[in-house]
């Protein structure tokens, strides 16, 4: 017979029975035993195992056997439990403390579900780490379900926050508080957070081991995703919940103590009094009414860290009170990258297509910022993302109808002339635009092609199709970050028979047949583009929305000067 610690109720360990009934040899992989075990006494036969248990230390008299950390299947009437035993924990212990960011994988769901050994149907798998989280809809709560299918962290129990947004000293979230540093004993609570401030992600699992400066808990991976860098704090169980498909504990996130550096097979490692590294995200939605901004911290993780700002920025468009199926969004901002300068944000999802406009500005924001985190070449961390969000009442399409030239179409170099677009507003009446174009004192006599545009016609008339199949460079994908033209803007652009390339997300137009000769060979090797012709932006307007549509005019220019 053993003794395990946990919390039931509050934030003190209580004490169970631990009938041990014997080891199985390899279950948890060559070399990796798992101690089998019966949970006896009035409270763990009535919940059964539980989610939020993995880690209780249990001893035989005063020396640690291990942690209760996994269970078999699912409807199990007898509570047996399987236990990691400590000295495959202490391992974890002596790995080099390293409190900076590390770059994990992504995980297969494969590798993620732990499962230990199968008999007749069922099988041990680690006891699930509940995640908390506060403050969002259950929309979004749905959404990262969805995105976090088949990683263990997409079973989602009820719970609360820590209540409190406090800052440090350097402005960040999350001061260490000394108190709750020594209330820390084997059997407590602790939350591994992966977002925190106005929302909070967090996961929930038992102390195993304590010394002055670290502890070890789990008995188990929360992502078996290595080096980490997750806030720790400790954690109250508001009441545990027996059911016999997943008896879990509600969890409220309590005060910082620390940093989990290590997420691990056999467990996960936190540092005492240490800082975590996380992103600060800002973001502001503005509309009819009082502005609602949110502050908050997302791990710094590749395999979640997409996915919480995903869910972080889709909340809080789906929270603002003037969110409606009718509203489109205008998002803008920036993407601070330690030495490089901000890379601009501006998405436009207006309302009326086939995704809900909420869903679709936070898809398009969390792509345009993976392309730059996920970026091979990326070397500085993630400073802050800002954001600013435009709820707009009405949908923001326009529609780009008719084009044509307000004057004859034989010009001469130098001239100015208007181009008048008709474009019609979603349910609204058309409405005429004029756009006065400078043509350049030194064009050629003969045809000339305009072209009447929306941005995305003209970005992909300046950026032509890679014939390399290279990922593209940090450098390449800044440059293409701020060349990007707004989406509510009417262009006109000479389309003129001279040779164009892009070369590091950069467009040079109307180069010399020399230059072009040169960047010939390096279409393949390097991120080099090559075309025919250039476009050259001429003269643009407001479109009063999201333009679609363009249109193709002829001009003839002839020699000698003409009228201005």
């Amino acid at each position: 017979m053993a003794t395990a610690w946990t919390v039931f109720t509050g934030t003190s360990p209580e004490p169970m029975q631990v009938e041990i009934l014997g080891v199985l040899r390899g279950a948890r992989g060559p070399g990796q035993d798992m101690i089998l075990a019966r949970l006896r006494g009035a409270k763990p036969e009535y919940t059964g195992v539980v989610a939020g248990m993995s880690g209780s230390p249990v001893y035989i008299g005063n020396k640690l056997l291990g942690s209760l950390s996994y269970r078999i299947g699912q409807f199990a009437k007898d509570p047996i439990a399987g236990i990691t035993p400590i000295e495959q924990m202490l391992e974890v212990k002596d790995l080099p403390v390293n409190t900076q960011w590390a770059s994990a994988p992504t995980l297969s769901s494969s590798t993620q579900k732990q499962n230990a050994s199968s008999s007749i149907g069922m099988e041990f798998q680690a006891m699930e780490t509940p995640l908390v989280m506060s403050g969002f809809r259950p929309e979004a709560v749905r959404l990262w379900q969805k995105e976090m299918a088949g990683t263990g962290l997409d079973i989602v129990a009820a719970g609360g926050g820590s209540g409190s947004s406090k800052t440090d000293t350097d402005g960040s979230f999350g001061a260490i508080s000394p108190s709750a540093v020594a209330s820390v004993v084997p059997g407590s609570a602790v939350s591994a957070q992966l977002v925190r401030g106005d929302l909070e992600v967090s996961a929930t699992c038992t102390v195993t081991y304590v010394d002055p400066t670290q502890l070890l808990a789990c008995g188990h991976p929360i992502l078996q995703a290595g080096t980490v860098s997750l806030p720790m704090t400790t954690a109250e169980v508001v009441e545990t919940l027996a059911s016999p498909l997943n008896a879990f504990k509600i969890i409220n996130t309590g005060d910082p103590i620390g940093t989990f550096t290590e997420d691990r097979n056999s467990a996960i490692r936190g540092v005492l009094r240490a800082k975590p590294h996380m992103i600060p995200v800002h973001i502001t939605v503005h509309g009819e009414g009082a502005d609602r901004k949110l502050n908050i911290e997302v791990v710094d993780l590749p395999s979640l860290t997409p996915q919480a700002l995903l869910v972080s920025l889709y909340d809080s468009l789906i929270e603002n009170n003037q969110s409606s199926a009718e509203t489109s969004y205008h998002v803008t901002g920036s993407v601070n990258i330690e030495g490089y300068p901000a890379s601009p944000v501006d998405i436009w999802a207006p309302a009326g297509d086939q995704i809900p406009a909420q869903l679709s500005a936070a898809m398009q924001t969390d792509q345009s910022f993976a392309v730059l985190y996920a970026n091979g070449a990326r070397q500085g961390a993630i400073k802050a993302i800002n954001l600013d969000v435009d709820s707009i009442p009405r949908r923001a399409q326009v529609e780009l109808e008719t084009a044509r030239i307000d004057s004859s179409n034989i010009v001469h170099a130098g001239d100015t002339i208007l181009v008048e677009a008709t474009v019609r507003p979603w349910q609204q009446p058309e409405r005429n635009i004029r756009i006065p174009v400078k043509l350049p004192p030194g064009i050629a006599t003969g045809n000339v092609r305009m072209l009447v545009s929306d941005a995305g016609t003209l970005d992909r008339a300046l950026n032509q199709p890679r014939i390399s199949n290279r990922t593209i460079d940090l450098e390449t994908a800044l440059a293409e970050a701020r060349s990007q033209h707004p989406a509510d803007r009417i262009f006109v652009s000479l389309l003129l028979p001279e040779a164009q390339a892009g070369v590091n997300g950069q467009t040079l137009s109307t180069l010399p047949l020399s230059m072009a000769n040169a960047l010939e060979p390096m279409r393949t090797a390097k991120d080099v583009t090559l075309n025919g012709e250039s476009a050259v932006v001429a003269g643009q307007a407001s479109a009063g929305g999201v333009l679609s549509g363009f249109q193709i005019l002829n001009l003839h220019i002839e020699s000698g000067g003409g009228l201005d």
